[in-house]
This record gives C-alpha cells, sequence and structure tokens, in this order.
C-alpha cells in the first residue's frame, strides 16, 4: 500500500520521515536493509543494484529469500546482529569458495545461484585494520573523537588540515577522519567512496596502485617492524613462522611453507648483510602482500 504523506507537526519534519520509513507498511525498508547486509556478507545482493530497486534495477537472484530475510528481520525488531547472525549461520555462508565439479558453470558462469562462496577482497579499512591487528597496534577502544589523517608532502591544497600520526594512533579506520580534499592514499588505492554522495556498492578494482601502496606505505612498513619485533620474542624461528602464519591467516604454515620462510630469513642474513630486526621485518612485510592476506576464500 503507497504510505500517505504525512506533514510535520513541529520542527524540520524528519522525525516523521523516519517513521514513514520504517513504517511496517514500507515494503522497501526491510528489503533494502536486509540486501545491503547481504551484500556486505556475500559480496553481492540479492538484487545486485543496491542503490536501485525500480525497474532499471536488476532483478532479484532469489526473490523469496529476500522476502522471508525482510519478514524475519522486522519479527527481530530491526536487529541488525540478528540478521547477520542468521545469515553467517547458513550452510550457503559456510560454504567453500571452490567450485563443485559437478555444478555446470555454462549455466551459473557468474555464480549468482551461489554453487559455492565467492571470493572477496578486504576493503581497504580492514586490510588497515588486519596489520594494525597483527602488530599487536589496534586500539580496540570504542567512541571517542577522529584522528586526522597522516599527510604526506604531496598532499597539499586550500583547506589542508594538521597530519595525524602515520598509524592513526593504531585507532580503527572508522575513527579516521574523513576530508573530501585530503583523503588517505591507502584508501583511495582500495577504492574508497568518494565522500560527495550514497554509494550502495563500492567498486572493487584491481589495480597497480594497490601493489605499490603495499609495498610502499610508511604504515606498511611501520606495522612490518612493530610485527616483527613482536615475534622476536620467540627463539624458535620456526615458531615465530608458525605464529606469523596464524595471525595472518588464521592457520597454521605447512612444512613447505616454513621451510621456504627460513630459507628467506637466511638469504637476507648472508646475502644483504640484514640484521635479525630487518630479515623478519622484510618477511613480515612479505606476507602482508600476500593474496591471503586481503582476499577472503
Amino acid at each position: 500500500a503507497a504510505l500517505k504523506s504525512v506533514k510535520p507537526s513541529e520542527g524540520s519534519g524528519r522525525l516523521e520521515l523516519a517513521r514513514q520509513i520504517t513504517d511496517p507498511a514500507n515494503p522497501f525498508f526491510s528489503r533494502v536493509m536486509v540486501n545491503r547486509i547481504w551484500h556486505h556478507l556475500f559480496g553481492r545482493g540479492i538484487i545486485a543494484s543496491t542503490d536501485n530497486f525500480g525497474k532499471l534495477g536488476e532483478e532479484p537472484t532469489h526473490p523469496e529469500l529476500l522476502d522471508f530475510l525482510a519478514q524475519r528481520f522486522l519479527q527481530d525488531g530491526t536487529s541488525v546482529k540478528k540478521t547477520i547472525w542468521r545469515m553467517m549461520l547458513s550452510s550457503t555462508y559456510r560454504m567453500a569458495s571452490m567450485p563443485n565439479p559437478a555444478n555446470d558453470a555454462k549455466v551459473d558462469p557468474d555464480n549468482k545461484l551461489l554453487a559455492h562462496q565467492r571470493i572477496k577482497r578486504l576493503e581497504g579499512e580492514a586490510i588497515r585494520d588486519a596489520m594494525l591487528d597483527v602488530s599487536c597496534r589496534l586500539d580496540t577502544k570504542m567512541y571517542g573523537t577522529s584522528v586526522d589523517v597522516h599527510l604526506t608532502p604531496f598532499m597539499t591544497g586550500r583547506g589542508r588540515p594538521g597530519s595525524g600520526p602515520i598509524d592513526g594512533a593504531g585507532r580503527r579506520s572508522i575513527y579516521i577522519s574523513v576530508r573530501r580534499n585530503f583523503l588517505s592514499p591507502m584508501m583511495l588505492a582500495f577504492d574508497t567512496p568518494s565522500p560527495f554522495s550514497t554509494m550502495g556498492r563500492r567498486t572493487v578494482s584491481n589495480v597497480p596502485a594497490q601493489a605499490l601502496i603495499l609495498m610502499n606505505d610508511p604504515l606498511v612498513l611501520s606495522q612490518a617492524e612493530l610485527w616483527a619485533k613482536r615475534v622476536l620474542a620467540e627463539k624458535d624461528p620456526a615458531q615465530r613462522v608458525s605464529a606469523m602464519y596464524r595471525s595472518a591467516f588464521a592457520r597454521d604454515p605447512s612444512d613447505g611453507e616454513v621451510k621456504t620462510a627460513l630459507d628467506f630469513i637466511d638469504e637476507q642474513l648472508k646475502e644483504t648483510g640484514a640484521t635479525e630486526l630487518t630479515a623478519w621485518k622484510d618477511y613480515a612485510h612479505v606476507l602482508f602482500n600476500a593474496k591471503e592476506f586481503v582476499f577472503v576464500k
């Protein structure tokens, strides 16, 4: 049913507008919300055009599922946490990303029907936070004022603000301030949306700037060194490698991966004359650049 126009009793009318939007009689609110949650968890919404549910938008791949999730969302008191919980405990979300040979790729080449999980690249904010986490620099404290973005010498222009610390004082990326003309180079490389308008679905690119950021950015280098200092507390080199794999990839390394890591460390020590700290810093830097660190399989 169409919603009736409501005149504000006082003020700007935003409260009345919010009540209208969230009214159970509005069929779009719950569907748009659960579709966006699905999009963030699965990498593609049930309706891929997250910003457009109209005639020019895409058709839902699973319309009955969208309706079911929307109804349960309302029954749960519009709880985002319960909706996330329901999706993440589903067998669909817990599937492996390796395609099943029994599924006909010709029928569903884009995997819209989710015969297997999609491989997803982490957002720039999550990559940054993961680096701070493995180096034990991440400040998990909630709330508080924002931190100024670190400005490089090349970030000049009118209204240039003060520069913040390289690591953002260890704060999560959500607490880094956003200034339209002075955005973080790392976030820009990893497709952070331009803060000029709303965006329901981010661009996901694969460009050389991303590799260059992971190789050269001062934040990446500083966190690699902190990580190396932490693992040097472990005396056994093989145990150091195992600890780093568990921190970075949430798994133990194979025997071959341990051997490769130790060979790399020996080569750094003998052929480049690096100190032990520098050698392990270089290895930590290698792990930051591994595909497994920035992609979720």
